[in-house]
């Protein structure tokens, strides 16, 4: 643990050879040229123009790759030494390859432009470390050209994604979105807020005991939360509706789903009866208003017609347990 803490098993840069700084420079080259590539088959089903871009930039790194073997063949021969960036202490890291095909979009052009800025300083440093001039000038010029990798990057996104194309991927990003999370996790919020008011309510005013209450509450947001994350995750694998992961839409589903229950069980936690139901039916109102809220700005839904759906539709089972629990 302690090894691993202060990086005692790994080399300093200052103390490779100018033949383990090539090494190093060909396995991050190759690394990097792999990275890209992941990224544009992450993206090829969704955002196929950015993904050219980085199938693109994946030929750049092989090219800077095929001229440091050049250069290391004719100093040092054709065996390359084995060593790798996780074995330089202080040296610039990359995400593991399963957790790059994970990335979102955006996030991938962020880490992209931390790549290049990385490794250009790799460059530099290098480059100050070898006596060798060819070397040192194909160090320097490889610096460049990752410092100039973002203009690279900028030229062919303009090449390949034009402002319609963009606009076109942002629409694609938003709606898989909306689909794999807000969707599912809006029917999960309008089904845990709405179906668990009748029992919650009638419990209330048929036992005036608040613990008894949130119990009831509690089970019935848990159930209904796990019963609706199955569901979801089950009735649709995703591939042929395009709604994403059912793993994701099945959290999304189940955990709105006993929030939205849980949100009016809560306050019965508090002993005071009166006090509790007042907090309670203050909650359910706001729950419904913000689902409302949801429809309107997600799902397009006319914000009337939402509120004529949920909010009413909500007060009328509310008013139905009430009436439940006081018969």
């Amino acid at each position: 643990m302690f090894s691993s803490l202060f990086n005692f098993s790994k080399r300093s840069f200052d103390s490779l050879s100018e033949q383990e700084i090539l090494a190093l420079a060909i396995s991050s080259e190759e690394e990097d040229s792999r990275i890209y590539q992941t990224y544009a088959q992450r993206l090829e089903p969704d955002y196929p123009a950015s993904a050219k871009v980085f199938r693109d930039m994946a030929e750049v790194e092989n090219t800077h790759r095929r001229n440091l073997i050049a250069i290391y063949r004719e100093r040092f021969g054709e065996i390359i030494t084995p060593i790798k960036r996780e074995h330089v202490r202080g040296f610039y890291e990359r995400k593991p390859d399963w957790l790059q095909k994970n990335l979102p979009f955006e996030t991938i052009r962020d880490e992209t432009e931390r790549m290049e800025q990385t490794a250009a300083r790799f460059y530099h440093e290098a480059a100050k470390r070898v006596t060798d001039a060819r070397t040192r000038d194909l160090l320097g010029e490889l610096a460049m050209a990752e410092e100039g990798h973002e203009d690279t990057a900028r030229m062919l996104s303009e090449h390949h994604t034009p402002e319609e194309v963009k606009d076109e991927e942002t629409h694609q990003a938003r709606r898989q979105f909306i689909l794999t999370w807000v969707q599912p996790g809006l029917a999960g919020l309008m089904d845990g807020s709405v179906s668990t008011l009748a029992p919650i309510f009638a419990a209330a005013f048929a036992t005036g005991d608040t613990w008894q209450t949130f119990l009831v509450g509690l089970s019935a947001a848990v159930g209904a939360g796990i019963s609706m994350g199955f569901t979801e995750a089950a009735h649709d694998d995703g591939k042929l509706s395009g709604r994403g992961s059912p793993i994701k839409r099945g959290f999304a589903s189940g955990i709105m789903t006993a929030v939205g229950g849980l949100g009016h069980a809560l306050p019965y936690l508090i002993p005071n009866f009166m006090l509790a139901t007042t907090l309670a039916i203050i909650i359910v109102f706001i729950e419904l208003w913000a689902i409302a809220f949801i429809q309107n700005k997600f799902m397009e839904t006319p914000f009337m017609r939402a509120v004529m759906q949920v909010v009413l539709g909500g007060s009328l089972v509310l008013a139905a347990g009430i009436l439940i629990g006081q018969g």
